[in-house]
């Protein structure tokens, strides 16, 4: 049992933002990133960024390369590099922190595979680009992943 509260996640819709919140309540780490391109919701098949605190139930892709391409949280053996031609599809690559709604408005993120992960759109970063999920650069995810265990709490506000 810890008795430190733990830290905590925070992203911003409007700053296109997520900060790693200390236990005194500073910032101590923040990263771009790509928020839905349709804005904020909680419905199904919305590809609506929700609102509200979740956690971290799953972390996959522990020590895959960076690129790595997942479909349904399997890697597909691809792995994607800048150098490739510019696919409009936002790909889910290298790591994946999939979020589960804490709030009776968002219980529905984890059936709506809301999660945070690398993207090969990363000239999209700071724009509200993604399907619902929150996109990071790939070296950024890699980092985030290290620092953030499962059971992470991540307040994701407009």
């Amino acid at each position: 049992f810890n008795l430190n509260p733990m830290p905590h996640l925070r992203v911003s819709v409007s700053a296109q933002r997520l900060d790693i919140i200390a236990d005194d309540g500073s910032v101590s780490r923040s990263f771009p990133v790509s928020t839905a391109k349709k804005g904020t919701g909680s419905e199904p098949n919305s590809h609506k960024t929700p609102l509200g605190w979740h956690q971290i139930c799953q972390k996959i892709g522990d020590n895959a390369e960076s690129g790595t391409h997942f479909v349904g949280r399997k890697p597909t053996g691809r792995v994607w590099k800048s150098s490739d031609p510019v696919e409009e599809k936002n790909l889910v690559l290298t790591r994946i922190l999939w979020l589960d709604g804490e709030e009776d408005y968002n219980k529905t993120s984890k059936d709506r595979y809301i999660y945070i992960h690398g993207t090969n759109r990363e000239d999209l970063i700071g724009t509200p680009s993604s399907a619902g999920c929150v996109c990071l650069r790939n070296a950024d995810v890699i980092e985030l992943y290290d620092l953030t265990p499962i059971g992470t709490r991540i307040e994701i506000i407009a």
